[in-house]
């Protein structure tokens, strides 16, 4: 039971660690798309500020970035307790309901369809990641 708890931790610290690493570092890559990007969006949210214009090709790339960091989430959480099967679940229903908080707090700055794809792709690709890893 702690090794799945672990397991449950260790996975949520690392899609957390991933997501926000990789952010900087694209943000650093590209600081005239990704990062300037990146930049107005959190000082909207901020500040509540009208006036922001997502860029659909950024989002499109947050699905594939969100898509790799929760297959990788999934895994370790996996490895992390020993087995692949209620660990990845309840580290995916954790992504979904840490999901859910960013929606409300960026509710008016995205599309509802990111929303509604970002935030329902969390649990399977948790539990994808934790299958890919084989806890006999």
């Amino acid at each position: 039971m702690v090794r799945k708890v672990l397991g449950v931790i260790g996975g949520f610290f690392a899609w957390m660690t991933v997501w926000v690493g990789s952010e900087r570092i694209l943000s650093a890559i590209f600081p005239n798309g990704y990062g300037v990007h990146q930049a107005a969006f959190q000082a909207a949210v901020e500040n509540g500020a009208s006036g922001f214009t997502v860029d659909t090709t950024l989002l499109l790339s947050h699905l594939v970035q969100g898509l790799i960091v929760s297959v990788m989430a999934g895994a370790v959480a996996a490895l992390i307790a020993g087995e692949n099967k209620r660990a990845p679940l309840i580290l995916g229903l954790l992504l979904a309901a840490f999901g859910l908080l960013i929606v409300v707090l960026s509710w008016p700055y995205v599309p509802v369809w990111y929303h509604v794809v970002f935030t329902a792709m969390l649990l399977p690709l948790a539990i994808v990641g934790g299958r890919l890893i084989n806890n006999n």
